[in-house]
């Protein structure tokens, strides 16, 4: 009897110790635990660089094309008439019907008569069609009207506008041939020159000629040049975003 109870005695206490071994184990662990949560928390967050998802454009190569701001002038796209070898009288102007509107005599900056010149392209030039006429050398010849025809008209227009016949003024096509514009009355005009101008080049003829490189290097739409020009030549290369 003694001996089991020594027996009993002896087993409780291995317990009781296992317990105690146990129990200093696993706070042992808890407090492992909290400092490493404690360490993370405190250790400083890496954010991404925005830069990071962005493929560096390396010298020599393009980065994707970026559409122009372009202010591009919201109005109706100019009437359409194909008339390649003669002029297209598609409207009926009185003498004297017609106003110039002059922004800077001095700079040769005069614009027609919206009313009366509104502008005209040729249908046959389109944003498909550019590499075949207005973008290859020698388009422009092949659909100028004879002058013999222009010369009749151009003295009428003359009339229209109220204007004396002057060397340097020039017979113009608002939209120009290089752009898709077309033979018509209601694409040409008398544009007078810059004061003291020797002949009938001015500064119209150089905007037109960018506008046209602009057109076929594919930075700007062929319709929002022709809007553009036809709303106010001055300003069309700003108002394009140019």
């Amino acid at each position: 009897m003694t001996f089991t109870r020594k027996t009993h005695v002896l087993l409780a206490a291995i317990l009781i110790a296992f317990i105690v071994v146990g129990g200093l184990w696993y706070v042992g662990q808890q407090a492992h635990a909290t400092a490493a949560s404690s360490d993370a928390a405190g250790a400083p967050t890496v954010a991404a660089d925005p830069g990071d998802d962005v493929e560096p454009v390396q010298p020599g190569e393009t980065g994707p094309a970026v559409a122009p701001n372009a202010a591009v002038v919201q109005e109706a796209a100019p009437n359409a008439i194909h008339s390649p070898d003669k002029v297209s009288r598609d409207i009926a102007l009185s003498p004297n019907q017609c106003k110039v509107r002059t922004l800077n005599a001095a700079k040769g900056e005069v614009l027609p008569d919206p009313s009366c010149t509104p502008g005209a392209i040729d249908p046959a030039v389109s944003e498909e069609s550019i590499g075949s006429t207005i973008c290859r050398s020698g388009y422009t010849a092949t659909v100028r009207a004879a002058a013999s025809d222009t010369d009749k008209v151009k003295k009428l227009s003359l009339q229209q506008y109220g204007l004396v016949p002057v060397p340097s003024t020039e017979f113009d096509h608002l939209i120009s041939l290089q752009l898709g514009g077309t033979n018509a009355v209601s694409n040409l005009w008398p544009e007078p020159n810059r004061e003291g101008a020797p002949g009938t080049t001015n500064p119209k003829d150089a905007i037109e000629t960018r506008l046209n490189k602009a057109v076929c290097s594919h930075r700007i739409a062929l319709g929002d040049a022709q809007k553009a020009i036809a709303h106010n030549w001055v300003t069309a290369e700003k108002d394009l975003g140019l």
